[in-house]
């Protein structure tokens, strides 16, 4: 059984349909990568997912358990959380309050402390910066901190949009390293949405190509690596 499934999922703004009727599959300890332009659908799939944008119709099932229906902090309690695109920190805070933020719904305080300790090891620089204002960080170090919120909810799967919009390559390199770690050391599934597809591909299991809120191609990593098709539309070869 599938950790994550969509089933037809159509999902709308008002009038305008922006999902219409994707099915894609996620399972337990894989990394799944959503390519597609601009407007594709991407961001949509992961709110829809989050319950965050309503769908209108189809079923989002995780661990066996239809989710479609339920609060955002219903899902998150159920073990999912999201990386948004644009990090969205609170610069306000420092970057321990900021991780405390993603302990939020937990009362497990051995696990809080033991979870912001294991964020520290993954992100080394974020354990110099603990007491600093989350909005004094740069870019790349805000990126870590919006990964490192996130898994501080100790989440099953954990949603990442565009984590490499706007950083400097190297740091880039570094960002999707962490991705591999988080995934084989922390047993945690990734569902990654990113305009990188060279970058995704190569880190994930499989993929999905969206195209005008359709999934146009669904294969394995490596298979859409040596797509044709793929390769010309979205790896730039």
């Amino acid at each position: 059984m599938a950790l994550l499934e969509l089933k037809d999922v159509q999902t709308f703004y008002g009038n305008i349909q922006a999902l219409k009727g994707i099915s894609i599959s996620v399972e337990e300890g894989e990394i799944v990568t959503l390519i597609g332009a601009n407007g594709a659908g991407k961001t949509t799939t992961l709110m829809s997912i989050c319950g965050i944008t309503p769908i209108r119709s189809g079923q989002i099932i995780l661990k066996g358990q239809e989710i479609s229906k339920l609060s955002p902090n219903r899902i998150v309690k159920m073990g999912v959380s999201q990386v948004p695109e644009g990090r969205r920190i609170f610069p306000q805070l420092t970057v321990s309050e900021n991780l405390d933020m993603g302990a939020f719904l937990r009362t497990d305080k051995e696990g809080i402390r033991r979870d912001m300790e294991q964020v520290f090891t993954i992100f080394p620089r974020l354990a110099e910066r603990r007491n600093q204002l989350g909005g004094t960080l740069s870019g790349g170090e805000q990126q870590m901190l919006a990964i490192s919120r996130a898994l501080m909810a100790n989440p099953h799967l954990l949603l990442l949009d565009e984590p490499s919009l706007g950083l400097a390559p190297l740091v880039v390199q570094n960002i999707f390293e962490v991705i591999q770690k988080i995934n084989k050391e922390r047993k945690t599934t990734i569902l990654l949405v990113e305009q990188n597809a060279n970058m995704a591909l190569k880190i994930a299991n499989k993929g999905y190509v969206m195209q005008n809120g359709v999934i146009k191609i669904a294969d394995t990593a490596a298979h859409l690596l040596e797509n044709e098709e793929v390769r010309k539309a979205y790896l730039g070869l």
